[in-house]
């Protein structure tokens, strides 16, 4: 890790300096939700450049937060917690909670990235609640300003959500119209 040290031997500071790098503690907080795939990594922490993020990867594998996992067979790399990681996840887990007792909610929604809510909302669907059939949810923004302004979530039993941007050739069975700051607000 690139280091600008504190000058102190301090346990507080020598982990700022490991953690205080931009996005660190969003890629953590990735990895700990349970993305292994640097794209779904990307795509979960949202505007993190793919150099920067593949830094941060390499800064957390050379700290021994993340192991680097590469199937030679099949072409793919996982980034895995190492034990070290998990053991921050208390630290997080408050952090989160200090952060939504505490922080206004307006500098909060003050810019939220569509894409990422998205993909949290498929990665937070509980399918146990959900009828053992295809169910398909369309979510559509109403702010002008929007690239894609709409979006649709396919579930089938035993298989993860799927979001995809462009219409499924199945019926609708909820349709979700909203904004980008009410959505942001609840999810």
């Amino acid at each position: 890790m690139t280091r600008k040290p504190y000058g102190r031997l301090c346990p507080i500071s020598r982990s700022c300096e490991i953690l205080q790098p931009r996005w660190t503690i969003q890629v953590l907080t990735e990895l700990w939700n349970g993305s292994s795939k640097f794209n779904d990594i990307k795509r979960g922490v949202g505007n993190i450049s793919p150099s920067l993020l593949s830094k941060r990867l390499a800064e957390l594998e050379a700290a021994g937060l993340v192991e680097r996992i590469e199937d030679k067979a099949n072409g793919t790399v996982d980034y895995i917690r190492t034990p070290m990681a998990i053991e921050l996840e208390p630290a997080l887990h408050a952090l989160a909670k200090w952060a939504q007792r505490n922080i206004q909610a307006e500098s909060a929604l003050c810019d939220p990235d569509v894409s990422t809510m998205m993909w949290n909302v498929r990665r937070f669907t509980n399918r146990e609640e959900l009828p053992q059939r295809r169910v398909v949810v369309r979510f559509h923004f109403e702010d002008a300003e929007l690239k894609k302004n709409t979006y649709w979530m396919v579930c089938q039993p035993q298989a993860l959500p799927e979001m995809c941007t462009y219409e499924p050739p199945f019926e609708v069975d909820l349709f979700v119209e909203t904004n980008i700051t009410s959505f942001a607000a609840i999810i």
